[in-house]
């Protein structure tokens, strides 16, 4: 368990452990650019964000902040910053375009380029083999319903890792599979803009098959020191009472939003209630022998992303206030109702509150003993903007991370063993469906012109890392 130096803290305010990482995170589709060169095809979100209507103001990946092409550019403001990691994904379909088959040489050749860069400066990569971006060759076939997709995401791993693993020494699987599986195949926000819930459960049970065939694919190339993980975007969740009802929204949003990943991955069970829950919609016969033993494949830590609490209470028969149309909350949606916490809000109109971020935390010391955690993405979009000197002044942002910052330290306090944190993100970027309308970066991005600018933020984010904790 991590420990902190209590004179330490005395001394910088709030001192973090002794080898404590620090470190920032972006996504491929978000930053890259370059959608279709060097034989990369297309993925899903390429096909959505150019289907008129599913982006903001018709917004598209297709250059994004040019990340493709500005590598040493970006390496060098993470070197400015002092981060000792930095995670990043792998475009799927730059790398297989098909996918299937043989790996593309010049994708794997940008990767290899970017991990040496990233070493030549004094950083560890933290790969992301999949952070949304499903070649549309395999959607095509049936896309993360299909069994045949997981088998695919084992392949695409070995392949990966193969090439990179002499240099990378930490991979995470997936990120966020309940946004791909939930927002992707239920409600349809998200690639592939599908409204099939049963094919949404499919998709999180292929998830969970593909995490553990992916990384039992890893596992057979990598180094034994090598780290495998997984990253989840569980959700803390709150009662607007404690009446029996309302404790049962939370129970079924739990189901669904949490355990449907947490027991598989971590116990090798399907949640009994959420089978219940969705009896309506599926009877599951879609989880073959040994698929859940199969997901059990033991992990270094658990990536948790973390951005605001959610608030439910049960549905008013009759009310109206069960969530209007498709819903991503699959056999619970109709039960239950949504609150706004209060106090302050984001550009994303996200409340603002960290005290979230340490019940999740604690509930996670509690429930998985003996498992590390990294905070693989914690921040806050706002309206910056660069003013007639050049400078982006942030100071919500800057609030807003320090809290975080300061919940994340109370958890170590309270016996979570919390090895790292990463903002989200380093760069602005292509928000998927908000296309380029919201701003979460530490770095400001000129679209028009491609000119980074990094904010106050920036600079506040590596005193902290410089002081190896939150000033007094």
């Amino acid at each position: 368990m991590t420990t902190l130096d209590a004179s330490a803290s005395t001394r910088t305010g709030l001192a973090f452990p002794a080898g404590f990482r620090w470190g920032t995170a972006t996504a491929a589709y978000q930053i890259e650019g370059a959608a279709a060169l060097h034989g990369r095809t297309p993925s899903i979100w390429d096909t959505f964000s150019h289907t008129p209507g599913k982006v903001l103001h018709g917004d598209t990946g297709d250059t994004a902040a040019d990340h493709y092409h500005r590598t040493a550019e970006d390496v060098a403001l993470l070197r400015g910053l002092g981060v000792s990691d930095y995670r990043f994904s792998v475009a799927w379909p730059r790398v297989q375009p098909t996918g299937r088959g043989p790996a593309d040489r010049r994708g794997l050749d940008f990767y290899a380029r970017l991990v040496d860069a990233l070493l030549a400066a004094g950083i560890r990569p933290v790969v992301t083999l999949y952070h949304w971006d499903l070649p549309q060759e395999l959607e095509d076939l049936g896309g993360w319903p299909v069994r045949e997709t997981a088998e695919r995401f084992a392949e695409y791993a070995g392949l990966v890792a193969a090439e990179l693993g002499d240099r990378v020494a930490s991979w995470t699987t997936f990120n966020e599979p309940w946004c791909s599986a939930f927002l992707g195949y239920a409600c349809g926000v998200h690639a592939p803009g599908r409204t099939e819930p049963e094919a949404a459960l499919r998709a999180a049970h292929h998830f969970n098959l593909a995490h553990g065939l992916g990384t039992a694919a890893l596992r057979a190339v990598l180094p034994p020191s090598a780290e495998v993980s997984l990253t989840l975007n569980l959700h803390a969740l709150r009662p607007l009472t404690r009446s029996e009802a309302d404790l049962d929204a939370v129970r079924r949003i739990d189901a669904v939003g949490n355990r449907i990943f947490l027991d598989p991955v971590f116990h090798g069970r399907l949640p009994e209630d959420l089978v219940r829950d969705t009896a309506g919609v599926t009877d599951w016969s879609f989880v073959r022998d040994g698929d859940l033993a199969a997901a059990v494949e033991p992990i270094d830590w658990l990536g948790v992303n973390y951005y605001s609490p959610t608030v439910v209470a049960a549905a008013e028969p009759g009310s109206g206030t069960a969530p209007a149309g498709p819903t991503p909350w699959v056999g619970a949606g109709e039960h239950v109702r949504f609150l706004p916490a209060p106090g302050p809000r984001t550009a994303m109109d996200w409340p603002v509150d960290a005290g979230g971020l340490h019940e999740l935390l604690v509930r996670l010391r509690d429930e998985l003993p003996g498992v590390p955690l990294l905070i693989t993405e914690n921040g806050a979009a706002y309206a910056d903007y660069a003013d007639p000197e050049g400078a982006v002044h942030d100071p919500d942002r800057i609030g807003y991370l320090r809290g975080h910052l300061a919940s994340v330290h109370r958890a170590i306090e309270d016996g979570a063993d919390v090895r790292g944190y990463f903002v989200w993100s380093l760069l602005d970027n292509f928000e998927w469906a908000y296309g380029y309308s919201k701003r979460f970066g530490l770095v400001h991005v000129d679209f028009a012109t491609q000119r980074r600018t990094p904010k106050d933020s920036a600079r506040w984010y590596a005193d902290v890392i410089a002081r190896g904790g939150l000033p007094a």
